[in-house]
């Protein structure tokens, strides 16, 4: 069995050092998280976790189950690239010379799908999004003119499923507080149950 790359998705409430805790289960394995992000779910007071790691599937699914225990962690599970839908943002800050002298930078930025953000007469930025391959190429394209600074944000994903925790969390909304709750059959009884 070989290490490959795995999204983890975990879904809770947010809670004040819940993040630490999570971490420390990847750093208690020596699993070297890849890319980190949270954000609010669609469901309001539900935050998301967004965990890229490189790891064996066995191992991610134990992580997983250790992730569930957590109180504040309603879900949490694992998908391949196969199974979801992903992106990251990147920012390139080239010299606006460049730019200016070289029509070549220009139609590779086109080519790649970037966007100037900001342009100064010092510099300019771009924008891409896209998978981590199609981010790196743009990288080594614009090193040879003067690539200033580069940033990458975290993956965002979504299962390619069209259904899946989504609905299950909205049932549980839709319930009454206490609604699935059976009363004790002893409740009220406390004189015939403790006699001696």
């Amino acid at each position: 069995m070989m290490k490959q790359e795995f999204t983890v998705t975990v879904y809770t409430e947010n809670q004040i050092g819940l993040l630490n805790r999570i971490a420390i289960m990847f750093s208690r394995r020596k699993i070297n998280i890849e890319s980190l992000n949270t954000s609010p779910s669609e469901i309001e007071g539900i935050h998301r976790f967004t965990i890229v790691i490189n790891e064996l599937e066995d191992v991610v699914k134990k992580l997983v189950r250790q992730i569930e225990k957590q109180v504040e962690v309603l879900k949490a599970y694992y998908n391949t690239n196969d199974e979801i839908v992903w992106q990251e943002l990147a920012l390139y800050k080239v010299p606006t010379s460049v730019i200016a002298e070289k029509v070549k930078v220009e139609r590779l930025l086109r080519e790649y799908g970037a966007r100037a953000v900001v342009i100064r007469t010092d510099y300019v930025v771009f924008e891409t999004t896209g998978q981590r391959d199609e981010i790196n190429k743009l990288i080594s394209v614009l090193e040879p003119y003067g690539l200033i600074e580069f940033v990458r944000s975290a993956r965002v994903a979504i299962i390619k499923a069209s259904k899946g925790f989504h609905d299950k969390l909205k049932e549980f909304e839709k319930k009454e507080p206490g609604e699935d709750v059976i009363e004790n059959e002893y409740l009220g009884k406390g004189g015939e149950v403790f006699t001696m």
